[in-house]
């Protein structure tokens, strides 16, 4: 069984949809995991062509204007034309967004779910992730343990809905295919705490490029040119 990893963040290295997949696969271990990236807005024909022979496909992407980001949705195209109408091969989505709330990624696996329905393959299940801004500054904890404990175990039953979640047989000897409920966590972190560091974040952000607190609220009208 093969499961191909997608890293749908425009990010190539250092991306929270990185950390994540490498969270997953510690749990894929009944399953032959291969990391692909969607960086940029088109998918190499080679490529669709490797992932339509795989068994599962994991997209992970950061949240973009309660969507999909705009690269990874022409991907998508690229790999519906190419699309067998694989019915056999089953679409899993891992959404983290800068929002304490991973409920705020419901849009974007609702429209996941909607292009495998066009595309002819097999939605899976998905996990919504807030807090994600913060997820490479935090340590790595024992499993089970720390801010990441609802994340991890969110992973953890995803990775073995993957494992499980292809063609099986019922009691009376019929095909079944097994899918998960989408599952919405956040960090174990206070919610104002987490306000505070990225208000922190941002400031020293505004600082490194030379500009004030106060630009935030300044308005077009209000520039001194």
């Amino acid at each position: 069984m093969k499961t191909a990893l997608i890293n749908g963040s425009p990010k190539v290295k250092g991306s929270a949809s990185g950390i994540l997949l490498e969270d997953l696969k510690a749990y894929l271990q009944e399953t032959e995991a291969v990391d692909y990236g969607f960086h940029t807005a088109a998918a190499a024909k080679e490529m669709t062509e490797v992932l339509n022979q795989a068994d599962a496909l994991v997209f992970v992407f950061p949240l973009y204007v309660d969507g999909i980001p705009g690269h990874l949705l022409s991907c998508l195209g690229d790999l519906e034309a190419a699309s067998c109408k694989n019915s056999r091969i089953h679409v899993y989505g891992i959404v983290n967004c800068g929002f304490y709330e991973g409920i705020q990624a419901e849009p974007a696996l609702q429209v996941l779910k909607n292009w495998c329905a066009k595309a002819g393959y097999v939605w899976g299940g998905g996990v919504g992730i807030g807090g994600g801004g913060g997820l490479a500054q935090m340590p790595k904890t024992k499993s089970g343990h720390g801010p990441r404990e609802p994340i991890e175990k969110a992973l953890k039953a995803l990775a073995e809905a993957i494992c499980a979640g292809h063609v099986q047989k019922d009691q009376q000897g019929q095909d079944y295919r097994k899918t998960v409920e989408n599952q919405y966590v956040s960090v174990a972190f206070p919610r104002f705490l987490y306000k505070l560091a990225a208000q922190m974040g941002w400031r020293q952000m505004m600082k490194a490029n030379g500009g004030k607190a106060r630009d935030l609220g300044r308005r077009p009208e209000d520039s001194e040119d």
